[in-house]
């Protein structure tokens, strides 16, 4: 297990769509424990494969964290099966898009089904962080950042913004 970097935007991998799992093996479990290790040494609740540079519909999350406690979930080629038509709107981050943050609006309640550690077949019903921040994880496996869902002038400013600190600490 180890903690590995984190890619931030605009870096042209986090736009890559990740590939399915084929099978969950050890290799697969090393994987989700480096994801775990960096997620929670960056301090954050989630955390797609494709951050650590490894196209893999692979997610790992622990909203408990924010409380001080631990309750870290593994989820291996997520995928929405249902969506209210409600929505609800938090406020998201993310490690990839540091000192970011901006409102967004998702749908307030889903289902997922995914795979867990052992490869197990699991349904999810999800409503509140939980499912707003699953929702965000599974972006990243398309390719898809929360700044895509701001205004064009609100993502251009965000943009900016993360070019400029990433020249300033490359010439540190």
């Amino acid at each position: 297990m180890s903690v590995r970097p984190i890619i931030t935007a605009p870096d042209p991998r986090l736009k890559a769509v990740s590939e399915p799992v084929k099978t969950v093996d050890d290799e697969i479990r090393r994987l989700i424990d480096d994801m775990m290790d960096s997620m929670y040494a960056a301090d954050g609740i989630g955390l797609a494969a494709i951050q650590i540079g490894v196209p893999k519909r692979i997610l790992v999350m622990d909203i408990a964290q924010k409380d001080g406690a631990n309750e870290p979930r593994v989820f291996i080629n997520p995928q929405i099966v249902w969506a209210s038509e409600e929505t609800a709107t938090f406020e998201e981050g993310c490690l990839s898009v540091p000192e970011i943050w901006d409102e967004v609006d998702r749908p307030a309640r889903i289902k997922a089904e995914y795979l867990d550690r052992d490869g197990n077949k699991k349904l999810l019903e999800a409503d509140g962080l939980l499912a707003t921040c699953l929702q965000h994880e599974m972006d990243h496996l398309n390719g898809v950042l929360f700044i895509d869902h701001l205004s064009k002038l609100k993502r251009s400013m965000a943009i900016k913004k993360l070019t400029k600190a990433k020249k300033l600490k490359e010439a540190g």
